[in-house]
């Protein structure tokens, strides 16, 4: 019994250091935020701020357009994850239902695609949008952030179509129901846990996207908040450190927001899956 609670114990604590190792970094940004400057140029840092502010908020806000950076970023993001999520939904069911040279051929090169470097990518990513007339523009840069996350997207979702039991699909055409049928109303239910994480990844990726809206994006009212939060350091690379928090830590509120509403949803499949099987 005592080796028991100890190792349960020490499970628990393991849990907390590493909750506390994920959530460091963010509290930190908060408690600079609210920092005014004489304490964010103490020698002796404090976790809570003894005198907090929302000055570097307002200073944030006046010095950069983040509301309509925060706007080009959501839109891409959005368009991103919806147009990910309909490609990669009948191509993943394809490679996991149908075993041939093809499908094994598209699955080694997304497994391949993913060492690809950022670098290695733009110079034929540049030429395609530019014969394109895609060069500093919205659509173009969605394309890109769709080809970046749809190999990865494409593994996942793979994985959730093989967990769906092929005799479910079986019996729906003993049924008589047609293939369009099937997928819709027998696979598609059960797809959507994984749905909704691989529109949260493709979400996640293209909001926090920077190389790629730095290269593609060269008009200011154009720019993804990634790039303007560039803009509170200097040339020098001295960092208005206070408004940089602040604006880094309202970049971070609508990931959150729809981590936590995706959360929800993929929870909730995989409960009501468990429940079923």
């Amino acid at each position: 019994m005592r080796s028991s609670a100890a190792a349960r114990a020490g499970r628990y604590a393991a849990l907390l250091a590493y909750l506390v190792f994920l959530a460091f970094p963010f509290l930190w940004l908060l408690s600079t935020a609210f920092k005014p400057p004489r304490e964010l140029a103490s020698p002796h840092p404090t976790w809570i701020p003894r005198d907090p502010t929302l000055a570097n908020f307002r200073q944030a806000l006046d010095e950069q357009p983040l509301l309509r950076a925060a706007f080009t970023s959501l839109a891409t993001a959005l368009g991103a994850a919806v147009i990910t999520v309909l490609i990669a939904t009948p191509m993943a069911y394809v490679m996991a239902r149908y075993r041939g040279r093809l499908t094994k051929a598209a699955t080694g090169w997304v497994v391949v695609s993913q060492a690809f470097p950022f670098v290695l990518l733009i110079i034929p990513l540049f030429l395609v949008l530019k014969e394109l007339r895609l060069i500093d523009s919205v659509p173009g840069l969605v394309a890109v952030y769709v080809v970046w996350s749809l190999p990865f997207a494409l593994w996942m979702l793979a994985g959730y179509v093989r967990a769906v039991p092929v005799e479910l699909e079986e019996a729906a055409a003993v049924d008589g129901a047609g293939r369009a049928r099937t997928l819709v109303s027998v696979t598609a239910p059960l797809l959507a846990p994984g749905i909704a994480a691989t529109a949260l990844f493709a979400f996640v990726t293209a909001w926090n996207e920077f190389f790629f809206a730095l290269v593609l994006l060269k008009t200011p009212e154009k720019q993804t908040l990634p790039v303007v939060l560039t803009h509170f350091i200097g040339a020098e690379g001295v960092a208005d450190l206070g408004p940089l928090a602040a604006a880094a830590s309202l970049a971070t509120l609508p990931s959150l927001a729809v981590f936590a509403l995706v959360q929800r949803r993929i929870t909730g499949g995989v409960l009501a899956g468990a429940v079923k099987g």
